[in-house]
């Protein structure tokens, strides 16, 4: 089985226990094969049931929990219950991504009015100021035909009309700046608030509050330029949640999405220089990019990190749950690109959870991609 199949299947880690499910040892000892095209639909639901929107018809807990059944059915199956998985499958993916692009769209809609709502009343605003600037103009012209009339009575009369109204309009201007500037003021800061609202949702894991992929890629790209510059040093770190799967097939989504919760939250006290970054890249699996870190400071913290989560105890609904972590060390390579970067954390994230688990690993210096 290729090296991918069986890291997807071990992720999926379902029980020998409950009758039908297939675990990396049953697809790679002589049990049921996985085909590559059936391993490829996994693998993309997979990835899709990992960054679900939070929708009010589809909670991201529930579509998990769907596509989870999918999977299952899938694999336990035969070629006609396959079939008609599949064909439900199709049905519920194409509701989904339906319901999935309404919600974006009506994201973008709400946002749009905002703005729409701001320049609105800033034409208001522009409109009101025009139309005092030209019963003024009419004012000043009305005195200019006094002027030229050469009639004393009606010059004086003009004159008086145009004072009183000038220091009316400049009163009344006064007023309307002030008012203005303050409505101004206050809208632009609620747009501001919106903006910075939307722009943090877009970079932020809706669950554990960390950094999501997005987010993620653009730091990554950031910190590599940085270090390629000032020939700094950095480190990255990729880690992974050992056999998460059971937490959710033992305790429920519930206490999982707890888990994840106080992983970012553990993560977050431990790397907590202030350009230390924190990501969820995937279900259970998060990133740590450590700048001004060499490989000697990064293992010591790493060692202090597995410790402290070995020793931990979560309580949730009543339920004690302790876990390990398996984690991959990369240190930036002179010139190197932040894929390449990423994938030598991976692999060795990938060689302590085969090894093992509940330890680290060190990517090498020089780049071994494997197929």
């Amino acid at each position: 089985m290729k090296r991918w199949m069986q890291k997807l299947v071990e992720q999926i880690n379902w029980s020998k226990t409950e009758p039908g499910y297939q675990t990396a040892s049953d697809l790679s000892e002589g049990g049921p094969q996985l085909s590559e095209e059936m391993a490829t639909l996994l693998f993309v639901m997979d990835v899709y049931s990992k960054h679900l929107f939070d929708m009010d018809q589809h909670p991201v807990r529930k579509s998990r929990d769907t596509f989870d059944t999918f999977a299952r059915n899938l694999l336990e199956g035969n070629e006609a219950q396959r079939e008609k998985t599949l064909f439900r499958f199709r049905q519920h993916f194409e509701r989904y991504r339906i319901d999935e692009f309404s919600h974006v769209q009506k994201t973008f809609d709400d946002f749009r009015t905002i703005i729409w709502e701001f320049v609105d009343q800033l034409a208001d605003e522009l409109g009101d100021q025009e139309q005092s600037d030209y019963q003024i103009q009419q004012k000043l012209e009305q005195l200019k035909d006094a002027v030229e009339a050469n009639s004393i009575v009606d010059l004086k009369n003009q004159a008086r009309l145009f004072i009183d109204s000038y220091v009316e309009y400049q009163t009344r201007r006064d007023e309307k700046k002030t008012k203005r500037l303050e409505s101004f003021k206050s809208n632009l800061d609620k747009v501001k608030r919106q903006l910075v609202d939307v722009s943090q949702k877009a970079q932020e894991d809706h669950l554990t509050k960390a950094a999501n992929r997005k987010a993620f890629d653009e730091k990554v790209k950031q910190v590599t330029q940085m270090v390629g510059l000032y020939d700094k040093q950095a480190t990255l770190l990729a880690l992974d949640i050992d056999f998460f799967k059971n937490i959710n097939d033992n305790y429920g989504h519930a206490v999982g999405d707890f888990i994840l919760v106080e992983v970012v939250k553990m993560l977050k006290n431990h790397f907590s220089r202030e350009g230390d970054f924190v990501a969820r890249i995937g279900g259970e699996e998060f990133v740590v990019i450590l700048p001004d870190f060499n490989i000697g400071h990064a293992v010591k913290k790493t060692e202090e990190l597995l410790k402290k989560i070995r020793q931990e105890k979560f309580v949730q609904d009543g339920q004690t749950i302790s876990f390990t972590v398996s984690v991959g060390i990369a240190q930036l390579l002179p010139h190197e690109t932040p894929e390449k970067w990423l994938k030598r954390a991976d692999e060795a994230l990938y060689e302590s959870k085969k090894t093992g688990r509940d330890k680290y690993t060190i990517a090498p210096h020089i780049h071994e991609s494997v197929a």
